[in-house]
């Protein structure tokens, strides 16, 4: 149990870290220095009000110092890295292929946020992750490299296709060259199989969020949903569901 909690806060602490990275890669500004300040009036967050989540609430969502609105954003990256952590323990264990999905799934987070708010997928982030994980997916993982290489080349290569394929029939742009990298990386990471799973699962959620959110903002159907964070989604899901996805197919009729 004290190992459960321990790997919640360490979830949370690095759910604080990636917030930073969420802000500041966009920027293209150092998530080293300068440490953490409010964003109204630069003031810099002492340490005993950056404590993840809890200082959220303690302050009341406000800044200590100019009383300027803190986000939402920041506890809830907070919350979803340390339940996803504490899931990633419970799975595999003390374990370097716990490290490995931990490391991957930190880098969906930060993906997904910043897709949310810029509708970019940044290539410091994606291109490394493409050898970085499919090296370890065979490695560390014991994915069959095959299948690993075939999952990298089939992941970018069907949403560049897709991507064809729908600029030429509307003559428009509909999916980003990072979605397509972020897909290959993913492909990489868990083999060819999953890219079944993962693209049944990210096209679903994504249609059904895309209509809402085109109902709610009043939008025709150009409205534009980045769709990085139904791959990330998906992916993640694919860590906890997957096996269980892959047993249900092979059986099927």
């Amino acid at each position: 149990m004290l190992l459960y909690v321990l790997a919640f806060i360490f979830g949370a602490a690095v759910g604080s870290f990636l917030n930073v990275c969420i802000f500041r890669i966009p920027a293209k500004e150092s998530i080293v220095k300068p440490l953490s300040r409010c964003p109204h009036c630069q003031h810099p967050i002492r340490f005993y009000d950056n404590i993840p989540i809890f200082s959220f609430l303690i302050l009341r969502a406000k800044c200590r110092d100019c009383g300027g609105a803190i986000s939402w954003r920041y506890p809830l990256v907070e919350l979803i890295t340390a339940i996803l952590t504490l899931l990633l323990f419970i799975k595999f264990g003390l374990t370097l292929e716990f490290a490995v999905f931990f490391l991957f799934t930190a880098v969906l987070i930060t993906i997904t946020f910043i897709d949310i708010d810029h509708q970019i997928i940044p290539d410091v982030l994606s291109l490394p992750g493409i050898p970085i994980f499919f090296l370890a997916a065979v490695f560390i993982v014991k994915v069959p490299w095959l299948e690993a290489l075939i999952g990298l080349l089939i992941g970018g290569g069907i949403l560049s296709l897709i991507a064809f394929i729908y600029e030429f029939m509307t003559k428009r742009e509909g999916m980003g060259g990072g979605d397509v990298k972020l897909l290959a990386m993913i492909g990489g990471f868990f083999g060819w199989k999953a890219l079944i799973f993962i693209l049944l699962v990210s096209s679903f959620t994504g249609a059904i969020i895309g209509i809402l959110a085109m109902v709610v903002k009043k939008q025709d159907m150009k409205y534009a949903v980045p769709f990085g964070p139904f791959l990330s989604i998906a992916a993640v899901a694919y860590i906890f569901l997957g096996d269980a996805f892959m047993r249900l197919w092979l059986l099927g009729p």
